[in-house]
């Protein structure tokens, strides 16, 4: 806690309208959350409106030593938006313009509090997309996507937000302002920068601005749906299928309990001894989508096949989709408990991955639910824990880790780290990885006051400091 909170506030006042400050606790309450059900109370919220007052803030909190957790939509499952003890949350949910779109460069410029969804709508309206399209595209911030480096389906071909941005504004621990990368697709002048600013978690810096890579939307799709009678069978054509030439553009997959929560809700038609499903999409031109198409069937055509065809209408398209989005909120009404992971392996360790699951799901008595990306091995691994189970979740879970990393894994391919992971992160960084990351998290918060307790594993003294 600061020695002189109370000028802290009056100071904050001046910088800030009373419809841009929330202190009374009633209204702060709601944004100590993200969607890991964490919670801390903040000390103040704030929702500036410009580059310059960020830049103010963080120059006041670096006078009074009062740490910010920079905010979206609060979408994230890690407690990354979660505030550290005393700290205030900065809300970029004013900051929603898009500035600029240059069709003819292929870029967009935009504030951080723009959605993901209107970002695509923007885009689509000169024929253009961008391609990280997260699950919660509808109210998730840009912001937020930079923040974790989340991606969603199409990253399997499009790649992740790092693949495409091309430049940041932000403002770093100190109060400085830092631009990074281009305007132009190609540059090696100096080290990246934007690379490393994306999926820091807030820890680095306070982004403003940010110069987006547009891609043309394909001229068509084509969306296919296979079953499976196992998941070993499913995993062996997610190998198969990205071992040929052509590339999905999104290859998602669920297990046989995720197809039974979503079925009816969606009016899937399904085959009652289906296990394990993938939705494959292709895109391209329309004159060789078909024969693309009927290569990918190919290739999913495995053992264990129980049919596969494809989505002939848009309302077939939509309902398989709309089924994947409504499986993870859907997870949450079975048990008091969703231990939600987004662990990544390579693609041919898909089978390995999900076979250790269930002998983990069976040797502690939990269930564990799979779904997710499966074209870049990106598997969310969600265990459902009843209220007293939580000591042997934690168990579990880190058996989960120990399996992931063994196949070669990484413990999170776009939810972070935040609070959830950060006493895991050892098991993929060796200590000269992990020591030369807290320098660069020096060099650009030399007080340390950008969300500050998350990633890293809490030493006995910043424990101290705060209060988590």
């Amino acid at each position: 806690m600061p020695d002189n909170p109370d000028d802290f506030i009056q100071q904050l006042k001046q910088l800030y309208n009373d419809k841009s400050l929330f202190l009374d606790p009633a209204d702060c309450w709601t944004y100590g959350y993200d969607n890991s059900r964490r919670h801390k109370e903040p000390l103040a919220v704030v929702f500036p409106v410009s580059h310059q007052q960020i830049v103010e803030t963080v120059q006041l909190c670096n006078t009074y030593q009062i740490a910010i957790t920079a905010r979206g939509s609060g979408t994230g499952t890690t407690g990354a938006s979660v505030p550290s003890h005393h700290a205030i949350i900065l809300s970029t949910q004013k900051m929603d313009k898009i500035i600029n779109i240059d069709p003819d460069n292929r870029t967009m410029v935009v504030e951080p509090g723009v959605t993901n969804q209107a970002i695509q709508q923007a885009a689509g309206d000169v024929g253009f997309f961008w391609p990280p399209d997260p699950t919660s595209s509808s109210i998730c911030t840009l912001g937020g996507n930079l923040a974790y480096n989340s991606a969603g389906p199409r990253a399997v071909k499009y790649g992740t937000p790092r693949e495409n941005t091309l430049g940041l504004t932000c403002i770093m621990g100190d109060g400085k302002t830092l631009k990074t990368g281009t305007y132009t697709t190609k540059s090696v002048v100096g080290y990246d920068l934007t690379r490393l600013i994306i999926g820091s978690e807030g820890t680095l810096a306070i982004i403003s601005q940010a110069t987006l890579k547009l891609t043309p939307l394909a001229e068509a799709k084509r969306t296919l749906q296979a079953t499976y009678q196992s998941i070993q069978a499913a995993a062996n054509a997610i190998a198969r299928i990205m071992a040929q030439p052509i590339t999905p553009c999104a290859l998602e997959f669920m297990d046989g309990t995720a197809i039974s929560l979503v079925k009816d809700q969606a009016k899937l038609d399904l085959p009652d001894q289906a296990q394990a499903l993938l939705m494959i999409e292709v895109d391209g031109d329309q004159s060789g989508l078909d024969s693309i198409a009927n290569k990918i069937a190919t290739s999913a055509s495995v053992d264990g096949l129980i049919n596969i065809h494809l989505a002939k209408t848009d309302e077939q398209v939509k309902q398989l989709w709309a089924a994947r989005k409504a499986l993870s909120p859907s997870l949450r009404k079975v048990a008091p408990k969703k231990i939600n992971e987004d662990v990544v392996v390579p693609v041919s360790k898909i089978p390995q991955l999900i076979d250790g699951l269930q002998a983990l799901s069976k040797q502690y008595q939990i269930p564990i639910i799979n779904f997710g990306h499966a074209g870049n091995g990106n598997i969310h691994v969600n265990l459902l824990v009843q209220l007293d189970q939580l000591d042997i979740a934690n168990t579990c879970l880190a058996d989960v880790f120990q399996l992931v990393i063994k196949l070669n894994g990484s413990l999170s391919g776009e939810h972070g780290i935040g609070l959830e992971k950060r006493d895991y992160i050892n098991l993929e960084l060796d200590n000269t990885a992990i020591d030369i990351m807290k320098k660069i998290k020096q060099q650009f918060d030399p007080l340390g006051i950008l969300n500050p307790d998350k990633v890293f594993p809490l030493t006995e003294k910043n424990a101290c400091q705060t209060g988590s």
